[in-house]
């Protein structure tokens, strides 16, 4: 999918005023705001369906008939764009996105980059406007909340089957020539929609950082481009050792997403971090903590979950020439959900 630019300011009033929204020649309708961090705005948005209209509805453009909204529910993504870091940024999201053709993967239905008029210093503007399937029922982070006000955890049976899934998505990227990392890998970009007698559903989302996995590092001053592209773009509480300190005349790959893998293992069976603890320590250092791999488990009479997830997470924040790759993890959690579904 290409990126279309057009002067539609109706498009910009229509949002700001909770109206009509054009994505190319599909219409859609405010419903509500339903998220919003930095520049984004996430809304949740109905297909004004028009059957005799030209290209005959959404319908008629998406590849995958799964994709199509059976009540013409969607969501959106607005993107505020004030600069061309930004809009290339955005260009790069909507790219790389169009590589993606998996279950557990987002998809990106269609797009739309317009062009709008600032009111108080009459200068122009850009807006993006990306169009998602709807996925109301959150992310792992809205529902491990839920569950601690129930005081409730995950099964070990579901721990294994959301993050198998995960795997199962990471290993698409992984393993596209050449490889994609995610670069974002944390529960809150973990969608989760439950199915009735079946394990939820998981989909990774966000591929704003998504980049080509390997890079050779050659001198200090590209070891410090990259730690400031990390420190931009990768969660600190699931960002890799190597990102943190990279050093010259260095090796980085898609492994980094492994160590994120693990730390995302942790919070669906947690609800947080491995190492959230040291944001709350007077003289915590969390680079110190992440670089040793000084993880913290609950302090519990007995653990929720048996000993092998501990080891599991483990053996994924390793450094980085020991750390296992994507299809070693899913051999891995194969077996383990072979053990823990009898």
């Amino acid at each position: 999918m290409g990126c279309s630019i057009s002067g539609l300011n109706n498009l910009y009033d229509a949002v700001n005023g909770g109206g009509d929204i054009w994505i190319n020649e599909n219409r859609f309708r405010i419903v509500k705001q339903i998220g919003e961090g930095g520049s984004d705005s996430l809304y949740l948005v109905k297909e004004i369906r028009n059957e005799s209209a030209v290209g005959g509805g959404l319908s008629k453009k998406i590849k995958d008939p799964s994709h199509v909204s059976a009540d013409g529910s969607y969501s959106i993504k607005k993107v505020l764009i004030e600069n061309e870091e930004q809009l290339e940024t955005v260009r790069e999201e909507i790219r790389v996105s169009s590589l993606f053709g998996h279950s557990n993967l987002l998809p990106l239905l269609d797009h739309a980059i317009i062009s709008v008029k600032v009111t108080t210093d009459k200068t122009w503007n850009n807006e993006a406007y990306l169009l998602f399937p709807a996925h109301l029922e959150g992310t792992v982070v809205d529902h491990a909340k839920a569950m601690k006000i129930k005081n409730e955890l995950f099964s070990t049976k579901e721990v294994l089957q959301i993050f198998r899934q995960l795997c199962a998505g990471l290993k698409y990227m992984h393993s596209l020539d050449p490889p994609y990392a995610h670069n974002a890998i944390k529960p809150g970009n973990v969608l989760l929609t439950n199915k009735k007698g079946q394990s939820p559903l998981a989909i990774l989302m966000d591929f704003e950082s998504a980049r080509p996995a390997r890079k050779e590092i050659q001198s200090q001053s590209e070891a410090l481009k990259l730690q400031e592209w990390a420190a931009k773009h990768c969660p600190e509480l699931f960002r890799a050792p190597e990102l943190w300190d990279c050093t010259s005349r260095s090796s980085i790959d898609e492994r980094t997403d492994i160590w994120s893998l693990g730390c995302t293992l942790y919070a669906i069976m947690y609800g947080e971090s491995p190492f959230e603890y040291v944001l709350e320590e007077p003289e915590g250092n969390l680079q110190f903590a992440i670089e040793n791999a000084q993880i913290k488990w609950p302090v519990e009479p007995k653990s929720a979950y048996p000993e092998s997830l501990h080891q599991f997470i483990k053996w994924m924040l390793q450094p980085p020439t020991l750390r296992p790759r994507i299809d070693d993890i899913i051999i891995h959690v194969d077996k383990l959900i072979t053990k823990y579904s009898t």
